[in-house]
């Protein structure tokens, strides 16, 4: 029995996901629960597992290709299925959508099907919406055009595209490719006698024909020059783009910047990477600037919070799911570490590392970009001092965290070079005021400035 694998939605609300990679080919043995396929969607890179013993029959989509949820991607043939394999079918078939009817006929047009109106997955968070299912085009296959009379026409139409006809009244014997070929080259097809079967016009008479013709034959071997790229908006980019727009157009973003002394946080991470603890992980500027986050949130647990429209509350969060920006070659992410605030220092370490690794090998999945309350972007790792950072949708504050590098410093009345950096604390307006903003940040660079007071105020 052959089996059509659909598309599925993988729990994230979409409508469509890019193919990244095939890990099978036509007439490879396949297994329940095999990875047989790389897509990226809009939040990240998902493997999808086939449901069914068998063998590939063929692959319905291509590497690069973007394919519409419930469109199937692979034809698999299997045996008849024992009941456990059904039940693995039925519950991956129940996450597509039904294909749309193929009665219904558009005004205007008959005999072509036209588009259901049904019900469509958007953003998470943003309900449903209506609109036209799209369905692939289908192949058309060349038909061998016999050679006509042609009364006077400057174009006919060939295999549903136009080509480059003769203007005097003879009869033309050229296959499709053929008369293409004229078309893009500016050949007259009835200024050419054939060498091919029958009198037939063969690529060969037309390459001739335009060598003859200079001027043409300069155009057609100039290379063109490349003033413009473009490049298509989709995945991670598209996501992306789409969450900082609907962030900067709807909460009200204030800005305030800090800079100190990290030169005692530089020291304690030299200290730490002596311990024991922390043998097998990389211990950072980053985990310090974490840690004295986390604890501010405690001290100050209105940073941590959202605003609910539809509810008009304030939800205040007494969890933290600490965000961080990570970029990557496909954009940017913001996986987040869950319960951060319950972790120690090398179990908040030993996150940062994953998470890191994670995002850079692109595999985050939706739910660890999920659910996050406070984020924190390190600029810093790119050369740049400080910047202005877009709050993620759903979230109060974010902080931004410069290079950290020599400068001028005064210390105890005297100049000195010490290890100098800028936070930049962004935060909706419509829930943390200047003060809180402000004492929130102060915080954070005391506790930088001078790392005891973490322990102090944990």
């Amino acid at each position: 029995m052959r089996r059509e694998f659909k598309l599925p939605d993988v729990g994230e609300g979409l409508t469509e996901a890019e193919i990244v990679r095939w890990h099978v080919k036509a007439g490879d043995t396949v297994k329940v629960n095999q990875i047989v396929v790389e897509i990226e969607t809009a939040k990240s890179i998902v493997e999808l597992p086939i449901p069914w013993d068998g063998a590939v029959a063929d692959l319905l989509a291509d590497v690069g290709q973007t394919v519409d949820v419930g469109a199937p991607i692979i034809a698999v043939d299997t045996s008849e299925p024992s009941e456990p394999s059904d039940r693995v079918q039925a519950a991956a078939e129940d996450m597509v959508p039904n294909p749309p009817e193929e009665s219904a006929v558009e005004p205007g047009a008959h005999g072509s099907p036209a588009p259901k109106e049904e019900r469509q997955a958007v953003l998470v968070g943003y309900g449903v919406k209506t609109g036209a299912t799209k369905r692939r085009p289908r192949k058309r296959e060349t038909a061998r055009i016999p050679a006509t009379p042609v009364a006077n026409p400057s174009r006919v139409e060939v295999d549903g595209h136009p080509a480059t006809a003769p203007t005097s009244g003879v009869s033309v014997l050229a296959k499709p490719p053929v008369r293409k070929l004229a078309k893009d080259l500016g050949v007259d097809l009835g200024g050419i006698t054939g060498t091919g079967p029958q009198g037939s016009i063969t690529r060969e008479d037309i390459h001739a024909a335009a060598e003859a013709k200079e001027p043409v034959a300069a155009a057609v071997a100039a290379p063109e020059r490349v003033e413009e790229e473009r490049i298509p908006i989709k995945g991670v980019r598209k996501m992306t783009a789409q969450a900082m727009v609907a962030s900067a157009f709807t909460a009200p973003h204030v800005t305030e910047f800090l800079q100190l002394d990290m030169t005692n946080t530089m020291e304690t991470v030299q200290r730490l990477r002596a311990f024991p603890d922390f043998a097998e992980v990389k211990v950072s500027p980053l985990l310090l600037v974490a840690k004295a986050v986390l604890t501010a949130v405690k001290r100050h647990p209105m940073i941590n919070s959202s605003w609910d429209e539809a509810a008009q509350e304030i939800v205040v969060k007494h969890h933290v799911n600490l965000g961080i920006a990570a970029a990557t070659p496909r954009g940017l992410v913001v996986p987040n570490i869950k319960g951060a605030h319950a972790l120690s220092l090398p179990d908040l370490a030993k996150q940062l590392a994953q998470l890191t690794e994670t995002a850079r090998a692109g595999r985050t999945q939706p739910a660890e970009m999920a659910g996050g309350t406070f984020t924190i972007t390190n600029v810093g790792v790119f050369g740049v001092d400080a910047g202005t950072p877009i709050l993620n949708p759903g979230e109060a504050a974010i902080l931004a965290v410069g290079q950290i590098r020599d400068m001028p410093w005064v210390v105890d009345g005297e100049l000195a070079v010490r290890k100098v950096t800028t936070l930049a604390l962004s935060f909706d307006h419509r829930i943390v005021d200047g003060e809180l903003g402000s004492m929130f940040l102060r915080d954070v660079g005391a506790m930088l400035e001078d790392p005891l007071r973490v322990l102090a105020w944990s």
